[in-house]
């Protein structure tokens, strides 16, 4: 028997692709235009923000946060980031220039610990880059008020966490800015896309250069407009470059996709929520890990971790995965530990890997399966059923 279960289904209906062919036929602009704004604007009333602006990806919107870091704050310094993420949140690190600073994840969240976060701020502390991993929320009031007593900036990636909430509010809307992907197989698609999310106007107007070769045109305050444009008289005032950036807009198709499916967005979300409970409600509390802390959480994904690190029960759930049908990716989010990763050679102590023992057991022994508003909960059971029958 087979399960036919891949890591996400049916992502971009029919339905998206027939809005999609309707606003084609009305022969229009494919560029950014009209529905990027209005996604925009659609997008940060839904999370509760002033101002976001769509990218090209979440890999850009991690990229574009930390430039608009350093031009904001200057260069040089240390950022906290985790062992368990995607690896553009560390190499945007790396790219702009700052030093990576390393902590162990809470296994409840498989977000950063909170206590070695605050342990390990110092006076040449930069920001804090959590990740708000697989749909679980990271933040704490705890860590929250230290970072704001310490005027410390806090950049929130919750590009696999759309909807999930701490305080009845919405992660994403905390930090003095915010990063969240399009990508298929999430939340929620533009089959490539991202955004950046923010309150403060000065991060806003930056990030709208930066999306766009740094130009001055992109920002909406005259101000800003009038201060570059008097300072370089000699230049064509639409062709001023602020920066040196990039070009990660994204295209009206995008937005098209976007605005559609974030109507649907939290009707998802909670069919998806109902599937992660009765997982966990079903596994065998003996073999896996159920007491993740679901408050507020919105998973996209099923964690599957086993209790104990043993390599040939290991081996056997693998097995049985491959069997039935089940696609699943070994080492949860970013594919585990990001310290034994190649493109860390050379920038951290060989062995640093070794200090992180909690990430160390997702590494091998913690896997994710796709969650998806269209599973039936027949197949939930039936998996679960499997799972609890290795021995």
């Amino acid at each position: 028997m087979s399960l036919n279960w891949p890591l996400m289904e049916n992502n971009i209906t029919r339905e998206d692709l027939d809005t999609l062919v309707e606003f084609l036929q009305r022969n229009p602009i494919l560029t950014q235009s009209e529905n990027v704004r209005e996604f925009e604007k659609e997008w940060s009333e839904w999370l509760g923000v002033k101002y976001s602006i769509f990218v090209n990806s979440g890999s850009s919107a991690n990229l574009i946060s930390l430039v608009a870091l350093k031009q904001v704050f200057g260069a040089g310094g240390e950022i906290i980031v985790p062992t368990l993420t995607w690896v553009s949140d560390i190499s945007s690190v790396l790219f702009c220039g700052f030093d990576p600073i390393f902590v162990d994840i809470n296994p409840k969240t498989l977000s950063m610990d909170d206590d070695q976060v605050i342990a390990k701020l110092t006076d040449n502390t930069k920001a804090v880059f959590l990740t708000h991993a697989q749909g679980f929320n990271g933040l704490t009031d705890r860590l929250i008020s230290t970072l704001k007593k310490r005027n410390i900036p806090l950049i929130e990636d919750v590009c696999e966490s759309h909807g999930a909430e701490f305080n009845n509010k919405k992660i994403g809307s905390f930090g003095w800015v915010s990063n969240f992907s399009f990508y298929y197989a999430h939340h929620m698609s533009t089959i490539e896309g991202g955004m950046v999310c923010t309150n403060n106007e000065e991060v806003y107007q930056t990030c709208r250069m930066l999306r766009s070769h740094g130009m001055v045109r992109e920002a909406t305050n005259n101000e800003t407009k009038l201060s570059y444009q008097n300072d370089n008289s000699e230049l064509n005032p639409q062709f001023i470059f602020a920066f040196p950036a990039f070009n990660m807009r994204n295209t009206e198709l995008g937005a098209v996709l976007g605005r559609n499916q974030l109507r649907r967005l939290d009707a998802n979300n909670y069919k998806r929520q109902k599937n992660f409970k009765l997982f966990l409600d079903l596994l065998n509390p003996d073999k896996y890990q159920t007491d993740f802390n679901l408050e507020g959480c919105c998973n996209y994904a099923f964690n599957l971790i086993l209790k104990k690190p043993d390599l040939e029960f290991c081996n056997r759930v693998m097995a049985r995965l491959n069997k039935y049908d089940v696609e699943f990716r070994r080492g949860s989010a970013g594919g585990g530990n990001q310290l034994r990763q190649p493109y860390l050679r050379g920038v951290i102590d060989e062995n640093e890997y070794k200090n992180y023992p909690v990430v160390e057991h997702i590494h091998f022994y913690g896997f994710y399966i796709g969650n998806y508003p269209d599973l039936p909960a027949d197949k939930i059971r039936a998996l679960c059923d499997i799972l609890n029958k290795i021995q």
